[in-house]
């Protein structure tokens, strides 16, 4: 997989303001955010998409919705947040590398975009 903003925050050659870290993944906020909390959680391992995501990424994939779980209550979106990943270029995925975006700090309209 080609280089990407993503990887170039993990290896900490582009700076983030960084909300987590573990060793599977990050969290960080989002530079051009949609929301007053908009945090982005991004595996360590480099997966392209959610269409690349395979069976043995299963524990990958339910560590990031707990930690985004644990990240909304930390940042006190007790009233409620959103949780969502873009896949491919019509669902909205502007980076080639998986990302869970953690939204909320007001109310958010149904459809989304």
């Amino acid at each position: 997989m080609a280089d990407t903003v993503f990887s170039k925050i993990i290896a900490r050659t582009i700076p983030a303001r960084i909300e987590y870290e573990d060793d599977l993944c990050m969290a960080f906020h989002d530079v051009s955010p949609q929301a007053p909390v908009h945090v982005l959680l991004i595996p360590k391992q480099p997966i392209r998409s959610l269409a690349a995501v395979q069976e043995a990424d299963s524990p990958l994939m339910g560590h990031l919705i707990v930690v985004a779980t644990q990240l909304a209550l930390r940042l006190g979106l007790e009233n409620g947040y959103r949780v969502v990943i873009n896949c491919g270029c019509d669902g909205g995925q502007s980076v080639d590398h998986l990302h869970v975006h953690l939204l909320g700090g007001r109310s958010l309209a149904w459809p989304p975009g």
